[in-house]
Parts: C-alpha cells; sequence; structure tokens
C-alpha cells in the first residue's frame, strides 16, 4: 500500500436532518478537517452508522467524500455485505465514486459457518475482484467473529489486501502481524486508546472515532511521536484517554455526535433506532471537553 495510506483517519460520522442524510452538513465537517493534519477519511464505517444506510445513501457519502476531501486526502469507503458477490459488487460502485480503498469486515451473520478457511477465501475473493485495494476490518464486538492474526498474517500476501483497521483493543494481534506480514502491509489501529502504543509497536496510523471530533488532538499525537517527543505524547494520549472511552464505549455514537455539535460541527441525532444522548451523557461529554480546554465555558 503507498505511504500515503499512513498516519491518522478520521472514522466520519453520518449527520441526518430528520430520517434523512444531510449531506451538506456532512460536506461541512470534511471541509473544517481538511486543514487539520489528517491523513483521509473512513466513511461508512460503524461511526458513521453505515449498517443504518440504504445503498442510494452511501453511494451519495462516498461521492460527497470525495468531492468535498483535498485533493491529496484518502477516502476508505465500508463496503462490507454478507455475500462475496455483493461486496464485491459494492466495492467496485465505491470505487468508481472515488474510494480509494475500501473497508471490508467478514460476513458475521451465519457465524457458526465462518471457519477461517470460509473468511479466508471470501476475503481472497473480494480482493480479487476489487478494483481498489481493501483493508480487513476486524471488529469482533460488533461482527462476534475474530480474524486471528494467522488469517491476516496469510491474507497479507494478496497484493490488493493493503492492510487491516484493528478495533479489537487487543493489542497482542498488532504484535503478532506486524513482524510476520508484508513489509507494505499497512497495520491501523481503530482502538483510540491504544494509539501511541500501537504507534511504539509498528502500527502505521490509526482510523479513529475520536478524530471525526478532535482530529487535531489525534494528528498531534503521531506528530509527536514522529518526532521523538515520547513524553508529550504520553500526557496527550492519557489527556484524550477519557474522552476516547465515552466517545467508543460508554456512551457511544450519540455521544460523538453530540461532541461535534458542542464544537461547531454538524452532529445532530443518530438514526433510530439508536437515540439521542441523554442529559447525564449530555454533561459528561461537556465535562470532557471543558477538561480539555475545548470548550470556553463548561455550563451544566
Amino acid at each position: 500500500m503507498a505511504k500515503s495510506f499512513e498516519g491518522v483517519f478520521a472514522a466520519l460520522t453520518t449527520p441526518f436532518a430528520g430520517d434523512e442524510i444531510a449531506v451538506e452538513g456532512f460536506r461541512k465537517n470534511i471541509l473544517r478537517c481538511n486543514t487539520t493534519g489528517l491523513a483521509g477519511y473512513v466513511v461508512l464505517g460503524s461511526t458513521g452508522e453505515a449498517v443504518l444506510l440504504g445503498d442510494a445513501e452511501s453511494e451519495k457519502l462516498v461521492a460527497a467524500a470525495r468531492a468535498t476531501s483535498a485533493p491529496e486526502m484518502k477516502v476508505i469507503a465500508g463496503a462490507s455485505r454478507e455475500s462475496t458477490r455483493l461486496t464485491i459488487e459494492f466495492a467496485n460502485r465505491l470505487a468508481e465514486l472515488g474510494a480509494d480503498a475500501v473497508l471490508v469486515k467478514p460476513p458475521h451473520y451465519y457465524k457458526s459457518l465462518m471457519s477461517p478457511d470460509v473468511i479466508k477465501r471470501y476475503y481472497f475473493e473480494v480482493a480479487d475482484k476489487s478494483s481498489v485495494p481493501m483493508l480487513i476490518y476486524n471488529i469482533p464486538q460488533n461482527t462476534g467473529i475474530s480474524v486471528e492474526p494467522s488469517t491476516i498474517i496469510e491474507l497479507s500476501r494478496h497484493p490488493n489486501i493493503a492492510g487491516v483497521k484493528d478495533s479489537s483493543g487487543v493489542l497482542s494481534n498488532l504484535t503478532d502481524v506486524v513482524p510476520e506480514a508484508r513489509p507494505d502491509f499497512r497495520f491501523f489501529l481503530g482502538a483510540g486508546s491504544l494509539f501511541l502504543v500501537g504507534l511504539l509497536l509498528g502500527a502505521s496510523g490509526g482510523i479513529l472515532a475520536m478524530a471525526a471530533a478532535v482530529p487535531e488532538l489525534c494528528v498531534e499525537v503521531q506528530t509527536l511521536f514522529r518526532r521523538g517527543k515520547l513524553a508529550e505524547a504520553r500526557k496527550l494520549q492519557l489527556d484524550l484517554a477519557p474522552l476516547n472511552k465515552a466517545l467508543t464505549q460508554t456512551l457511544g455514537i450519540p455521544a460523538i455526535k453530540y461532541a461535534l455539535d458542542l464544537l461547531g460541527y454538524a452532529g445532530g441525532a443518530p438514526r433510530p433506532p439508536l437515540l439521542p444522548l441523554d442529559e447525564t451523557g449530555k454533561a459528561q461529554v461537556r465535562r470532557l471537553l471543558a477538561k480539555l480546554g475545548l470548550l470556553e465555558s463548561q455550563a451544566e
């Protein structure tokens, strides 16, 4: 995979106006993030509520992301479908709309039949027929299936399987994969709490939900690391940890969207059945952002 696929990618949210996607709000967020030092964006990921979107909506978002992103920034689009054929068709459609790579999680509805051999065959077939590079998406807490390091290492031999986004939070996945995968295979952390540790152990960057709300601070962690300022990087990583936990673990997508609203982005409510953040959650997010110095005042 090209070196330009290194760095911090923001896992973008999907704004809604009522129950319709708000493409202008989506573009507003990208325009603001274009100058933050991000390497690019992930559209149609978990943070983007991809499983709640139709194909036509998904295609509009990818086209808007490509049209709005700075030319040097990369757009990675989630293309997962439950069948091999549908995944290939959707991946190639998103490539036509401007995606530079696709992010694909394993099929999981028939999880009892998804043996490592079945998963490998699925990924190899998609990679064979995808017109753009593919990244494996390992998020077992959502799919119920872990793409094991031995499987990822074998998949890394395929020239069109460019990397993995690992959101499992299992750091040993990185230490197992990085030494054994092909040299240009990219390992991206999806767990923001492990970002600095991952960089120290050889990760290429991060695909982070937190970077949708605080992109500059996520980029700064990697910048400090690259400059050898590890004490400063460590402090910033620890400062960001409570916010990351709230946005990705305890409160989730409604909290990310509320944080975006507070910071001047287009956030809004999630799509049902997800519910907006309650008042207790809102107060927690306000406190966390104020502690980072991102709000002028913190009104309860």
